[in-house]
């Protein structure tokens, strides 16, 4: 494995470790609703980064992940696709972190989260030929 697919693989890898927290606190203490969406953000967030290496695109460290989206449109148009569901993550980056900030979190919107999550981790998988199974 070169350099650059162990760091994709290892951007997966800790984006994994966002996306499992997410799905494990949702599944045994779902009234973290907004930790489980803060987890999803980050995990696309991380699975965005790792597609961007893989495109050896240069990006800022930031947590606007459709800064990031932006980026890796420029040479994927597919990935256009997700810039409505990572909008809506977009506000779990910062507004549910703090007890001055409150926003509703349905059960349906988590829901909607996980499975944004995942859509861009199978996408990045797919098209990094990355084989990392990290999730629980």
């Amino acid at each position: 494995m070169n350099d650059k697919s162990e760091l994709v693989n290892n951007w997966i890898i800790k984006a994994d470790h966002d996306l499992g927290t997410a799905k494990i606190t949702f599944l045994h203490i779902p009234e973290y609703l907004d930790t489980v969406t803060f987890h999803c953000q980050q995990a696309v967030e991380k699975y965005l980064k790792s597609y961007l290496i893989f495109l050896e695109i240069d990006f800022k460290f930031t947590h606007d992940s459709v800064y990031l989206l932006d980026l890796i449109t420029l040479k994927d148009k597919a990935f256009s696709e997700f810039y409505e569901r990572v909008s809506e993550l977009e506000s779990y980056a910062v507004e549910v972190r703090y007890p001055n900030e409150t926003i509703f979190l349905s059960k349906e919107k988590v829901e909607s989260a996980i499975r944004t999550a995942e859509a861009v981790r199978a996408v990045v998988s797919e098209k990094t030929g990355s084989d990392v199974n990290s999730l629980p």
